[in-house]
């Protein structure tokens, strides 16, 4: 039975993970990353073709795995604002659990060179975030929502991604653990921005 390799793709990319988190996109290098889990430089090499690789894959390895979370919260519910304040408190208790992927996520894919990736790395990044406005789309639409509510459609976003976004910020940029009501005033927030309008008024659109 052949031996598994010492030093394989997700312990190189969890050492990427501990250098964006403590210094940025700029930290992750192939010789860091070697230096970080006391392996040659070649080991780094025969698992990503150059620096490019090496960025692209902690991205969307974090993104990813961040998303099949996120989205199977908002599978999960048949009422969408019980599915909305699930995902919204989702957001939290995920960058709590993981706060070093939390802090690589405040980054966006250009600070780790998506104009050199790949065109297999960049389709995989469109194709999540295809997935990610197609489901707030659709949330829309079960929460009755028009298409042409611009209003409406830029709430929804704010309650499922903004909003819990901004909790969490703050605290991982300051580098402070997120209070233990952090993830209770998340989804009172969502809650009240997907709430029903009070009949007898009419929202402006």
């Amino acid at each position: 039975m052949a031996r598994p390799p010492r030093f394989d793709s997700d312990l190189l990319l969890d050492a990427a993970v501990r250098l964006t988190a403590g210094g940025g996109p700029g930290a992750v290098t192939m010789a860091a990353v070697a230096k970080a889990v006391g392996a040659p430089s070649g080991s780094v090499y025969h698992r990503f073709a150059g620096r490019p690789a090496l960025l692209a894959e902690v991205w969307l390895r974090t993104v990813e795995r961040f998303q099949e979370g996120y989205f199977a919260v908002l599978d999960g519910a048949d009422d969408p604002r019980r599915a909305a304040s699930g995902a919204a408190r989702y957001v939290v208790e995920w960058s709590r659990e993981h706060p070093e992927e939390a802090t690589l996520l405040l980054y966006g894919p250009a600070d780790f060179g998506r104009a050199d990736w790949s065109e297999e790395h960049r389709r995989r990044a469109d194709a999540g975030n295809a997935r990610v406005f197609a489901t707030l789309a659709s949330l829309a639409d079960a929460l009755g929502i028009p298409a042409g509510d611009r209003q409406g459609r830029d709430r929804v976003t704010l309650a499922l991604i903004d909003l819990p976004l901004s909790v969490v910020r703050r605290h991982l940029r300051a580098g402070t653990p997120l209070p233990p009501h952090a993830e209770d005033l998340t989804e009172a927030g969502t809650t009240a921005l997907l709430a029903p309008p009070a009949r007898g008024i009419r929202e402006v659109g």
